[in-house]
């Protein structure tokens, strides 16, 4: 196998690891939420042991994509697409640890009844999910469009959590024997808020690897 054969098949197997990373990454975030929902500690508990996984991955595009640099000593376009491979794996990395944290806020509440707006949470879940989702598709696709629309999503995520914030700020107000669960879920919006974000930024990578040139989505 020639020089460039041999980078690209290398390359195409990172590529492939960052993939499954990234799979792994939003089932564990759309289980997480699962066990949250239906009040599923041992669940969650899961959650938790199996993140070391998710972290072994990163590190091992992290080593393969050095280890390529030093090798190879890649073009600019090529050392562009290594770059945005690690910085996507450290988002996906991110979410992973998005997902432990929902976990352990899912074990605090225990078996307790869930207070509103827990309707609010799901629909964020599934947005952020969607989104995750899109900007691999469209990752694998260099699709700039598809990526250009997640930003969108990402304001329907950020309203839905000013919703579920303000909403849940209320619930402490009349009971303020809720306070507990209102502050854990008031975390749990939060990291499917910063998911979302994940995704747009990962949105943002993709156009620089496409276009050269660094963006702004969410402006």
């Amino acid at each position: 196998m020639v020089g460039r054969e041999k980078f690209d098949a290398e390359l195409q197997q990172v590529q492939n690891l960052m993939i499954e990373l990234s799979n792994t990454a939003i089932n564990t975030l759309n289980a997480a939420m699962d066990h949250l929902l239906n009040n599923n500690i041992e669940g969650a508990l899961t959650i938790i042991n199996d993140d070391i996984h998710i972290n072994r991955m990163e590190e091992e595009i992290n080593d393969r994509v050095i280890l390529l640099i030093a090798k190879q000593q890649p073009v600019a376009k090529d050392l562009r697409r290594l770059m945005v491979l690690v910085k996507i794996a450290a988002d996906m990395e991110r979410i992973g640890d998005y997902a432990v944290n929902i976990a352990k806020e899912t074990i605090r509440i225990g078996k307790d009844e869930h207070i509103a707006p827990i309707q609010l949470l799901d629909e964020m879940r599934e947005k952020t999910i969607i989104m995750l989702k899109s900007i691999i598709d469209a990752f694998l696709n260099e699709d700039i469009e598809e990526a250009k629309k997640i930003a969108k999503l990402d304001d329907e995520v950020d309203e839905l959590y000013g919703h579920a914030i303000r909403t849940l700020l209320s619930v402490g107000v009349e009971q303020p024997e809720q306070l507990s669960q209102v502050t854990q879920l008031s975390f749990v919006c939060r990291y499917l808020e910063r998911s979302a974000d994940h995704a747009t930024n990962m949105a943002e990578r993709l156009l620089f690897l496409l276009k050269g040139k660094h963006y702004e989505l969410n402006n």
